[in-house]
């Protein structure tokens, strides 16, 4: 007797428990020390009430939107997500395919096992126009980040997404209990000491956070936004932000916009929620740069919340590994038009024809 397919995303993470090794199914769901974040960010999404209009017709209605620019089909973009080979053998290569398909963005992680090129290949096989972003951290040497700018540039990617959440890595104790590493063969072709996340480490530690401490670089701060600006020509969206004043601070710096985000619960566990921290940035950015949203979003619902509160789109993560584990490309297609058809729905439920009537006003 076959499984009968998900309903929703929810449903994604336990039949994709089932696949994985214990130590892969880990690094991807668990978040820092008491894990406490990814429950109240749900929790918090929920409880943000629509206040729906009625008697519009809306028998015809577009998600087409532009995004730094560039367009999307709906206002959705894959997350940056490490590993992803771990999920299936055709990790970011399969992700990029169903994002392509779907008309929604990407953002190839720097801790990717698949290299941008080819990335970049899969995206152009199968859209034309739909946007591959790159997601940075600074290094100690910043040569090797300015030469890793200058790769990613030259492949084609048209944004880069700069991680400011992870000065140090966050206490995740399931890596630790379970020793992470990488597994036997797979590579992280835009890391130069790639052996290093293969190395059994130490007990009380991950390869990961032996790794980060050895080349990610503590001291940066909002100057390496100017430097970034100055060796490349692409717009950098800042990502981790959840202040209204560290939003002001990006643009001020050089940036297009910012991400509201807290790392998917993995850095800081007190950290507030993305649904709150949103309201706070929105408000201080008053329509000025690009502002997206993740963590947590699993409802169609959630899309229009986060449009309705000030962003222009949002970024979907973990139930796209989910899904990769399950059945690869068409896995994650199949995922991300649940999740477009229920934000379908939910704009015609709410009297919304297209995105710019999805307003503040719906929020109750």
């Amino acid at each position: 007797m076959t499984t009968p397919p998900p309903l929703n995303l929810h449903e994604l993470q336990a039949l994709a428990e089932a696949t994985l090794p214990r130590m892969v199914f880990d690094y991807f769901a668990g978040g820092a020390n008491d894990e406490r974040l990814l429950d109240s960010t749900r929790d918090a999404w929920n409880a943000i009430e629509l206040r729906y209009r009625v008697m519009r017709n809306v028998s015809s209605r577009s998600h087409a939107c532009e995004i730094l620019g560039q367009p999307l089909d709906w206002p959705v973009l894959i997350a940056p997500m490490a590993l992803q080979q771990m999920a299936h053998p055709d990790g970011e290569v399969a992700t990029a395919r169903a994002a392509a398909q779907s008309g929604c963005g990407m953002i190839l992680s720097t801790l990717s096992t698949y290299a941008i090129e080819p990335v970049r290949d899969a995206m152009r096989e199968n859209s034309s126009r739909a946007p591959l972003w790159f997601q940075l951290y600074i290094e100690k040497d910043r040569g090797r980040t300015q030469a890793l700018v200058e790769r990613v540039e030259r492949a084609g990617a048209s944004a880069l997404v700069l991680t400011v959440d992870t000065p140090v890595l966050g206490r995740r104790e399931r890596d630790i209990r379970n020793r992470f590493h990488l597994p036997h063969g797979l590579v992280t072709p835009h890391l130069f000491e790639t052996t290093s996340l293969g190395e059994a480490p130490v007990a009380s530690a991950s390869a990961l956070a032996t790794y980060i401490s050895r080349q990610w670089d503590e001291s940066i701060d909002w100057r390496d936004v100017e430097w970034l600006r100055s060796i490349t020509s692409l717009p950098i969206l800042v990502k981790g932000v959840v202040r209204g004043d560290d939003a002001l601070l990006a643009l001020e710096h050089g940036a297009a916009g910012v991400i509201v985000s807290n790392h998917g619960g993995r850095q800081l566990d007190a950290s507030v929620t993305t649904p709150r921290a949103l309201r706070d940035v929105a408000e201080a950015l008053n329509g000025r740069g690009t502002l997206l949203v993740d963590g947590g979003i699993r409802r169609g619902s959630d899309v229009v919340r986060a449009i309705a509160m000030g962003a222009s789109g949002v970024l979907l993560g973990r139930p796209v590994l989910w899904s990769l584990a399950l059945g690869g490309a068409e896995a994650v297609l199949a995922t991300l038009g649940l999740l477009r058809a229920e934000f379908d729905a939910a704009m015609a439920l709410c009297g919304c024809r297209n995105l710019s009537e999805i307003t503040s006003d719906l929020i109750a």
